[in-house]
């Protein structure tokens, strides 16, 4: 793979925060900083808060790891903007019903929400470490 990047859809967002270079990026255009949650795409530069710059959202990109992680890996981002293995949690809403019949149990299916933890992207090539460049290719 390398390091390339083949983004076939940018959008441009208004940095709020500085964002680091190959970091994911948040709708509300700062550097992510919760681990799994939701982000518009990867930034391929560093930017300054208050400019304008754009994020790869869809193709393949290249992004700092958070972590050692298998090619093939489903990817969430940590709490600084760098890619991990999800770890394939799923929870319920506070107050929900738990559910404890035999028949619903394993075809339960989840709606009205987003789900804990976002994949936001797949991994084209191992990750041996945190800091390792990597590409990985964007889910949509």
């Amino acid at each position: 793979m390398g390091q390339q990047s083949i983004s076939t859809l940018s959008l441009t967002f208004k940095a709020s925060g500085a964002v680091t270079r190959r970091r994911a990026v948040g709708f509300n255009g700062a550097q992510a900083t919760v681990q799994g949650q939701k982000v518009l795409g990867v930034s391929p530069r560093d930017v300054v808060s208050g400019f304008d710059s754009d994020a790869e959202v869809n193709g393949t990109t290249v992004i700092e790891a958070g972590a050692a992680f298998a090619a093939g890996a489903s990817l969430i981002v940590d709490s600084q903007g760098r890619a991990i293995a999800a770890t394939g949690k799923l929870t319920l809403a506070a107050g929900a019903v738990a559910v404890t019949s035999t028949a619903a149990n394993g075809n339960t299916v989840f709606t009205g929400a987003d789900l804990p933890e976002f994949v936001f992207a797949d991994a084209l090539e191992e990750s041996t470490g945190a800091g390792k460049l990597l590409e990985v290719l964007l889910r949509r």
